[in-house]
């Protein structure tokens, strides 16, 4: 609404101070056009922008002119618990809503408030993605939230491992982890996890439903992330390791990396040490496992080196062709 943009135009000099038509367009995502034509309608409403002309100059407010509209809408003052998280915001369709939040509490502070929390701003940044992988495609992700906000029934198209399915939902929550954002819902009696990117298709209800009393979504999550953990590493794998693989363990094998060196063996005459390592089905493991190439040998159990010996043969037989 160009009300709302006016509004961020006072803000956005009231807080930076001098701001050039081009700031202000980028600023605001519109043509330094449009920006020519709302500092003409601030002035024409009695707002004092002064216009300096010059290759330093550009829009500013009158000296002492100080807005106090700074009141925050309900959808502003919830953006706010996105304020380290840009990018997550705007995935959510809470962009826009979030800067003209941060303004409104800038202009609210006090100056040297302000300015602390323009310097926080300028020297913090969080980065919820993940390293090496593309961002997940989440096209339905502003309306599931938005079914989460207003308690409404979902229905959604899913795709699974075993297959599409069609399923009605009573969404309760959205964690994001590691840069994937993931719906936490109640499927009959079930509450379920579900990877937003593999939502096909989503539909709002005009059904309202009943969150569990008992419900608490950050405990929820933690009790999902440990069956799942759980669930997925089924065996340990005993190692024995080279230096260069005991330096490449964490990197590769993240916390289950780390707490298998916190555990290991002494290390003989050549530095090599013997771990326990966690590891899932018998497949991935051996995958797993070859990722240390010669700088480790599984040792047990049985099967699995077995696994990795046929594996290393079949490799050995295919490039010796």
């Amino acid at each position: 609404m160009r009300a709302d943009r006016l509004l961020t135009v006072i803000l956005l000099l009231q807080n930076r101070g001098r701001m050039t038509a081009t700031e202000l367009s980028e600023a605001l995502e519109v043509s330094v056009r449009t920006v020519y034509r709302d500092v003409e309608a601030l002035g024409a409403a009695g707002v004092p922008v002064c216009a300096d002309r010059g290759p330093d100059g550009g829009y500013r407010l009158m000296d002492g002119y100080r807005t106090r509209l700074t009141g925050l809408t309900d959808a502003e003052a919830g953006s706010l618990f996105l304020a380290g998280a840009p990018g997550p915001a705007r995935e959510l369709g809470l962009g826009a809503v979030l800067a003209t939040a941060q303004l409104k509490v800038q202009a609210a502070l006090p100056a040297e408030l302000a300015e602390r929390a323009r310097r926080i701003q300028d020297r913090f940044h969080l980065d919820a993605k993940g390293w090496f992988r593309d961002a997940d495609d989440v096209p339905h992700l502003a309306d599931i939230a938005q079914a989460v906000w207003e308690q409404r029934v979902l229905r959604v198209h899913y795709r699974r491992w075993r297959g599409e399915v069609h399923r009605e939902l009573n969404p309760l929550g959205i964690v994001l982890k590691g840069g994937i954002w993931y719906l936490v819902a109640q499927a009959g009696e079930a509450i379920r996890t579900y990877r937003i990117s593999r939502i096909l298709a989503a539909e709002i209800t005009p059904d309202a439903f009943a969150r569990p009393a008992a419900f608490d979504l950050a405990a929820s999550w933690a009790e999902s992330a440990r069956r799942m953990e759980a669930e997925m590493y089924r065996g340990t794998a005993r190692l024995r390791i080279s230096p260069l693989a005991q330096k490449l363990l964490t990197a590769k094998f993240g916390s289950l990396g780390t707490n298998a060196l916190a555990a290991a063996g002494p290390p003989d005459e050549h530095g090599w040490v013997e771990v326990d390592l966690l590891v899932e089905r018998q497949d991935v493991a051996v995958h797993d496992v070859l990722r240390l190439g010669a700088e480790a040998e599984v040792l047990g159990p049985p099967e699995l080196r077995a696994a990795v010996a046929a594996t290393v043969t079949a490799l050995a037989t295919r490039y010796a062709t």
